[in-house]
């Protein structure tokens, strides 16, 4: 169903686009205005649909209540403020493709916390995406990594995918059986919580003609449509076909980002992503096989 395949990329190039809104929004508003504008966006456009059901449901999230608390701290308030604050240090393109290193470290996570122990292709596939990692943040010369001051921004982005790995472990360990939706507007009222102290310690910029666009843009399509899209290609594709439409974000946003921000891309950016992508190539592959061998010894 070609429709459905189109769910995905639209998705991922939805996703791609805010990374490069992120990083031209950096002259305009804060991080801390921004993030906490987008998911202020968020949260108005899906309470008049989400009030009566919270309501109803309330039983239901007191239940999971410290659950997600934690979620909404990884995978909202740390990630995309980490984010936000990396935009003002690094590119886009590197962005890009630093976020696409999301499935190692989910790996390395799932080790500390659910104990479980990669075989040999993962093993290899992390350490090759972390040398075209380190080598990308490098700039081509491992000699450049003495100058940490210059990578600040990488660094901050690459925590900010660490921390959004342990939100994915997180979902599988716990499995909660809640409606999506009703999940992320739950998610999305801790995260603003979670601003207030920043928002009342360092202030926060106004709305005008400079932001306002995206503001908007990073509070309704990243934040609800692009989600749901990715669910319901889930549905129709299953999660492991899915997944594989993640790896066009570096793609995306490097073009994205040589168009509209003027960014370049340099021989290094193409070295370092390929390795990036053979490695998270390969674990992925050990993940799928992981799960054929358990299905098998299940039945």
């Amino acid at each position: 169903m070609w429709w459905a395949v189109s769910l995905p990329i639209i998705a991922v190039l939805i996703w791609s686009l805010n990374i490069a809104v992120t990083r031209y929004v950096t002259d305009y508003i804060s991080p801390v205005s921004i993030s906490f504008y987008r998911w202020l966006v968020a949260f108005i456009l899906l309470t008049p649909f989400m009030l009566s059901k919270v309501w109803q449901q309330r039983d239901l999230i007191r239940q999971h209540f410290v659950q997600f608390a934690v979620l909404s701290a990884f995978g909202m308030f740390l990630y995309q403020g980490l984010a936000y604050s990396a935009a003002h240090y690094t590119t886009a393109t590197n962005m890009g493709i630093i976020n696409a290193f999301i499935p190692v470290f989910t790996i390395l996570v799932s080790m500390m916390l659910l104990r479980e122990i990669p075989n040999r292709y993962a093993v290899i596939g992390s350490i090759l995406s972390f040398a075209g990692l380190v080598y990308v943040i490098g700039r081509g010369d491992f000699a450049n990594l003495t100058q940490l001051a210059g990578h600040s921004g990488d660094l901050i982005m690459v925590l900010a995918v660490f921390f959004y790995a342990f939100y994915g472990v997180f979902l599988k360990k716990w499995q909660l059986k809640v409606p999506l939706l009703l999940s992320l507007y739950v998610q999305i009222a801790f995260t603003l919580i979670y601003h207030l102290p920043f928002v009342f310690y360092l202030g926060i910029d106004t709305i005008n003609a400079s932001n306002v666009a995206s503001v908007l843009y990073a509070g309704a399509f990243p934040s609800l449509i692009a989600p749901l899209l990715w669910m319901m290609a889930v549905q129709y594709l299953g999660p492991n076909r899915t997944s594989i439409f993640m790896n066009l974000m570096p793609v995306f946003t490097a073009i994205i980002a040589y168009f509209w921000l003027h960014e370049d891309w340099t021989i290094y950016h193409t070295i370092g992503g390929i390795i990036i992508l053979v490695g998270i190539a390969l674990a992925q592959k050990k993940s799928h096989s992981v799960k054929k061998s358990k299905s098998i010894s299940a039945s």
